[in-house]
């Protein structure tokens, strides 16, 4: 897959981020790379075969103070080698893409893993938002 078309993908999982949640990300990057450098996995303890999909870099919402601002925006990177090694088709790329993406934004509003992991269990049985929920 090239990276017009993974990044094609990552824009439309972005879509999927609920409307009020996507109105208060302010000052975040998206940026897609190959695949995590050694350096960045051995920092994490990630130990072959495991890998990452994606990483979010910058101070979450609710550790903000008041002294918080004229900083360089927060990042969220997608890895674009492992998710498609680990993918059989782009059906697949694209609902990994979508899990990653919530998991990292989960981390960007601050939230635990275990919150992370009830919504990533929601997006996998396809559980979304009502209209009238995602308009609040």
């Amino acid at each position: 897959m090239t990276r017009a078309e993974f990044e094609r993908l990552v824009r439309e999982a972005v879509t999927l981020i609920p409307k009020r949640f996507r109105r208060e990300i302010t000052n975040l990057a998206l940026v897609v790379e190959d695949e995590p450098s050694a350096e960045l996995l051995e920092d994490m303890d990630i130990e072959p075969p495991d890998t990452l999909y994606g990483l979010y870099q910058g101070t979450p919402l609710t550790e903000r103070t008041w002294a918080y601002g004229n900083t360089l925006p927060d990042r969220i990177v997608l890895f674009q080698r492992p998710i498609e090694e680990e993918c059989e088709d782009d059906d697949e790329i694209r609902a990994v893409i979508g899990e990653t993406l919530i998991h990292e934004v989960g981390h960007y509003f601050g939230l635990s893993e275990e919150e992370i992991e009830e919504i990533e269990e929601r997006y996998w049985r396809g559980e979304t938002l009502r209209p009238h929920e995602d308009e609040k």
